[in-house]
């Protein structure tokens, strides 16, 4: 019986390794197909951050270089030639390319670059509020008081990241309209958000004490 077992012991063994040979002659090629995709995969992956983290430090190096130039008009120009290859970073060179014409006396142009990013509908939110809030400041002796409001109304929305500046804005508006009593509710308002930044908390609190008002610093500000 030894013999026996031993002899068919035997034949399965082989008939299994038939088998698996079989087995892999016919789907062998999906495991070696699957296993080239894998490392083709990581490796794409690889060079594709590779490339993204390539483009980001030209990006920078490009614009720390254009910031050099003493000479905001100098400035602007070597921004302006500053190779972006993505919405954001083109958005991110404009913002720069606005401030150094502000200070170069070319308002009207950075209004117009501004304008022009706040309606680009590529871009993140946060681009777009930014440039929207940076061109009305800019505009306080151009626009009409009761425009700017509707604009910055806009700006202060809840969940708004710029919502806290945008108040402070309409803060200063009223105080021009000489509506002094809901600038000081409106600041102090500002006061009592949870996200009141220090900086903020205490412009808010100088121009309240200007407006002949006391502030009522929240206790976790204080401390």
């Amino acid at each position: 019986m030894s013999d026996s077992d031993s002899f068919i012991e035997e034949v399965t063994e082989e008939v299994r390794r038939d088998r698996l040979f079989l087995m892999f002659r016919r789907y062998g090629w999906i495991a070696i197909a699957a296993i080239v995709l894998i490392v083709a995969g990581a490796a794409w992956n690889e060079y594709s951050k590779a490339q993204k983290r390539a483009a980001a430090e030209s990006l920078g190096d490009g614009i720390i270089a254009a910031l050099a130039a003493n000479d905001p008009a100098e400035r602007a120009i070597a921004l302006s030639e500053v190779e972006t290859d993505s919405a954001g970073g083109e958005a991110v060179v404009n913002l720069l390319i606005a401030a150094a014409e502000v200070n170069s006396g070319e308002t009207a142009g950075a209004v117009a670059r501004l304008n022009q990013i706040a309606t680009n509908g590529d871009l993140p939110e946060i681009f777009r509020q930014i440039a929207s809030f940076k061109a009305l400041t800019m505009q306080t002796d151009s626009m009409p008081a009761a425009e700017r409001r509707v604009q910055f109304e806009a700006l202060a929305q809840p969940g708004a990241p710029l919502r806290l500046l945008a108040e402070e804005q309409l803060a200063l508006i009223d105080v021009t309209e000489d509506e002094v009593d809901a600038a000081v509710v409106r600041l102090q308002a500002i006061l009592d958000d949870a996200e009141v930044t220090s900086d903020l908390q205490q412009r808010v609190s100088q121009l309240m004490v200007a407006l002949g008002a006391t502030p009522q610093v929240p206790s976790r500000i204080q401390g």
